[in-house]
């Protein structure tokens, strides 16, 4: 069985000691993804700039891991009101993800109301090659 190995690139995000995601073999998993400003903790205050920071950090980590966005297989997203903010979070989603043909499945789910963030993440994905 391949170790498991911390993937935080050059940003990691968090305070407390959790990676950005962890990769074991081929299979990344990330840990939760707000919408601060890269290399910051600082939230912006739009909801457009918090996803499209959210989809920024979702292909670093992707990238830092060795893969790209196109072995991402799930993106589970939670927002304050899934129906009215759609429309903002598909705007990034096709520039990230423009074949229809080939997208990651996605969830969206609400966030609890006193969460500071107006969009947070995470990602499965599965790379081509197994690389320890």
């Amino acid at each position: 069985m391949p170790k498991r190995q911390s993937i935080n690139g050059n940003r990691p995000r968090h305070e407390n000691p959790i990676p950005n995601a962890s990769r074991v073999g081929n299979l990344i998993m990330s840990s939760v993804i707000a919408g601060t400003n890269p290399g910051t903790r600082e939230l912006p205050p739009s909801l457009e700039q918090q996803i499209a920071n959210v989809f920024a950090h979702i292909r670093h980590d992707i990238e830092a891991a060795g893969g790209s966005v196109d072995d991402i297989i799930k993106v589970t997203f939670w927002v304050h009101d899934p129906a009215s903010q759609r429309v903002a979070l598909n705007t990034e989603w096709v520039k990230l993800f423009p074949d229809p043909e080939s997208r990651p499945a996605r969830h969206t789910l609400t966030l609890p109301s006193g969460s500071r963030s107006l969009v947070q993440a995470d990602f499965v994905a599965v790379l081509n090659s197994v690389e320890s």
